[in-house]
């Protein structure tokens, strides 16, 4: 074994969870796959958990019942901690509307001694609306959808969370460049 591989074996990645919540067309996702890039880029180990494709493929069943939303939480919770304390920087950007149930994933992790990091991306509703990714701010204001998260169902914005990017008054790349900052000012980047 060489010098070299003898030093990048012996280093250990630290890793951490970045749960970025928000409401539906915030930016959460463009976010995290901007910052994903920059990371992958400097060599860091990085998943993504799109909350989409975890209702796909770890959800498949789950309704949008507070119940629902709860256990949906803890499940991507669950395999955020389980992969940032392997060493993954792990970016989640997911809705998670409710206040107990992000408080039960930052309980998980400082329990295991994970990091944590909670970043409200601040869109306002309006925004959102006109931004409108998938179509759903249009689907409920036609009567076709019912439940929509800050609007017709409850979305709890955090009251200390580490960071608060408000994507609407800034690019992307400045928002992940905000996170970026705030992941090496932790120690995580």
């Amino acid at each position: 074994m060489t010098t070299d591989q003898e030093t990048s074996m012996s280093v250990t990645e630290t890793g951490a969870t970045v749960w970025l919540t928000g409401l539906p067309s915030a930016g959460k996702t463009t976010i995290a796959y901007e910052l994903a890039g920059r990371l992958r880029g400097e060599g860091h180990r990085v998943e993504v958990l799109d909350g989409d494709e975890i209702r796909e493929f770890l959800s498949a069943g789950l309704g949008f019942s507070r119940e629902d939303r709860h256990t949906n939480v803890q499940r991507i919770g669950f395999v955020a901690e389980l992969l940032a304390a392997n060493g993954v920087k792990v970016l989640v950007p997911v809705i998670a509307p409710y206040a107990d149930s992000r408080d039960a994933v930052r309980g998980r992790h400082r329990a295991e001694g994970t990091a944590y990091l909670e970043v409200h991306v601040a869109t306002p509703v309006e925004v959102c609306s006109e931004r409108d990714v998938k179509g759903l701010y249009a689907k409920q204001a036609a009567g076709e959808i019912s439940g929509l998260t800050g609007v017709d169902d409850p979305y709890e914005a955090p009251e200390s969370p580490d960071l608060r990017i408000e994507s609407h008054r800034q690019t992307v790349q400045e928002s992940a460049a905000e996170l970026y900052a705030l992941l090496s000012e932790r120690g995580a980047a």
